[in-house]
């Protein structure tokens, strides 16, 4: 593989913004999808959230192909939902991308730590992360299995070898991480103006 297991990603992410600046729904969600095989390297430890962020991107994307003309922009999944009144269903495409968002938060926030703290293994990352990102939103339940799907966590040498492919693997976290922030905190701001961006997980 050329470069890192990041390349795809950061080449999808020059496309996530349409020419006017709005975000697009399918460059975005494609992004989201390049992340999936670099959750996969962490294995066990990450199977709640792979499955988690690959839920919400089948949502979003069954929503999207329903019609890709009226949906190209992402925020229109979740202005057509304000409108009728479903976006606070749990079943909703504003909640599909509530929980994404927060999900990429707490990867964003974990790659972060392997690049700020290299005397940390790979669990002290996780964890970290976790009570930074995602833990306020979890109930108890959630929160647990988290904890101790964390202790799975794999060796960080190890992992940064695999991810690293022929690339500089720190150069393209650093890239990754304050090019996808930026799209995060605008998803925040978004849901936000419409009061939805705190709902919690039950």
């Amino acid at each position: 593989m050329e470069g890192t297991v990041f390349a795809s990603a950061l080449e999808g992410m020059k496309h996530v913004k349409s020419s006017e600046g709005e975000m697009m729904t399918k460059p975005f969600l494609d992004v989201c999808k390049q992340i999936l095989p670099i959750i996969d390297k962490f294995g066990a430890a990450m199977t709640l959230v792979k499955s988690d962020v690959g839920g919400n991107i089948s949502r979003l994307e069954a929503k999207y192909s329903t019609n890709p003309t009226k949906f190209s922009y992402l925020y229109s999944l979740v202005q057509i939902e304000v409108e009728t009144q479903t976006a606070k269903s749990s079943s909703s495409c504003t909640n599909g991308l509530l929980w994404l968002t927060r999900a990429m938060d707490f990867l964003v926030e974990l790659f972060r730590n392997l690049l700020q703290h290299p005397d940390w293994s790979m669990s002290q990352a996780c964890t970290d992360s976790y009570s930074k990102t995602l833990k306020k939103w979890h109930g108890w339940l959630a929160s647990s299995a988290f904890t101790v799907a964390m202790k799975l966590a794999p060796d960080r040498k190890k992992f940064m070898e695999v991810v690293g492919g022929t690339g500089d693997i720190n150069d393209d976290i650093e890239k990754f991480c304050s090019s996808f922030s930026p799209y995060l905190q605008e998803n925040h701001k978004f849901l936000a103006r419409f009061g939805l961006d705190d709902m919690k997980s039950s």
